[in-house]
């Protein structure tokens, strides 16, 4: 495990631009490769907590995985407005962790991902990943002594965050699947392209963009998305591929073991872990406007999660996908903070 250290500056309320209503805490950062075990592939996590805490309780850790083909850190602590979705768990008193999977981000890319795509088979499927998962939540909860944590996935890491739980539930305190993925009846988002399927895939900035838009109404397109936040996230995600950066047009990279993933369960109409084994509190959530995981897959979902103990579902007006950067991604903070802070009070 390399540490590369306490960032610079602690980040005051001025600066998370934060409510006014709320004194929000001083957070410090740290980041973090943690080692596989697999012979030359390290994990990138980063943890944002308040600079006063000096007590680690599981109730109050989360790790946050990302999905299918974007790295983690550039959403969920992506500042829009002055502060990201990590920094507003983080000022209500959370140690909150991030993981971008190997092939995604700062992590370590596979040797295949330096070849050309169709030069190999999909890397990174599912059994990969979460056990990627595994090496951060083992790490983290030896470095904080804590037996536990809560679990948050978007899109492809609601499947990987769940799969992990249904094998590990001592483990986890809590599980959140925001834009939860299960059987499809609709053809994905997410294609590898024609021909063969290599080992990974590439998109470019426009189709970001058009696949963001997808489903959204013509006369609400011009509001869903504040001014300057496109580019800041495109901005920042295309920075993390510095391969993909040199095409032309630019492009990030992503594995496509998750396409080979879809295409043997989801795809097929096999589940690929079983609801009935989740056995902590879990919350589904989702927006209306959702093309690449469509709401009815949460619909179907939720009634198999039966041995889930208070479980939640919880459906978002006026948003996509990608509401997490968008107008109302209070309404998706609100909601999960609140799933969340029941633990505390309990």
């Amino acid at each position: 495990m390399k540490q590369f250290g306490i960032l610079a500056g602690l980040l005051l309320s001025a600066v998370l631009g934060a409510p006014a209503s709320a004194q929000t805490p001083q957070l410090v950062t740290e980041e973090m490769m943690v080692k596989t075990g697999d012979p030359g592939i390290e994990i990138y996590v980063r943890n944002k907590r308040p600079a006063n805490m000096s007590s680690f309780r599981p109730e109050q850790t989360v790790l946050y995985v990302h999905g299918a083909t974007y790295p983690s850190e550039t959403a969920f602590d992506l500042k829009l407005d002055g502060q990201s979705w990590m920094e507003y768990i983080a000022s209500r008193g959370y140690d909150v962790w991030l993981l971008d999977l190997r092939g995604y981000g700062r992590s370590t890319r596979p040797p295949e991902m330096s070849d050309k795509p169709e030069a190999n088979g999909p890397i990174v499927q599912g059994v990969t990943a979460v056990k990627d998962i595994g090496t951060a939540i083992d790490f983290i909860l030896q470095k904080r002594n804590i037996p536990r944590l809560n679990l948050l996935g978007w899109s492809w890491g609601t499947t990987l965050m769940a799969t992990y739980t249904t094998q590990n539930a001592n483990k986890v305190e809590r599980l959140v699947l925001y834009a939860p993925a299960w059987i499809r009846q609709t053809p994905s988002l997410v294609q590898g392209g024609p021909g063969k399927l290599g080992a990974y895939r590439m998109v470019n900035r426009e189709q970001a963009k058009e696949r963001w838009y997808t489903g959204v109404p013509e006369d609400k397109k011009a509001a869903l998305i504040p001014p300057g936040w496109f580019d800041a996230w495109a901005d920042a995600t295309f920075a993390t591929d510095p391969a993909g950066a040199q095409m032309s047009p630019p492009v990030v990279r992503a594995p496509n073991g998750v396409i080979q993933d879809s295409t043997d369960f989801f795809g097929a109409g096999k589940p690929y872990y079983d609801p009935a084994k989740i056995t902590v509190p879990t919350l589904l959530i989702h927006a209306e406007w959702d093309k690449d995981t469509p709401p009815y897959m949460a619909q179907t979902l939720f009634p198999l999660l039966v041995n889930s103990p208070g479980k939640r579902y919880v459906a978002l007006a006026e948003g996509t996908h990608s509401i997490i950067m968008e107008k109302n991604r209070m309404k998706l903070f609100e909601a999960v903070q609140a799933f969340l802070d029941e633990a505390k009070r309990s």
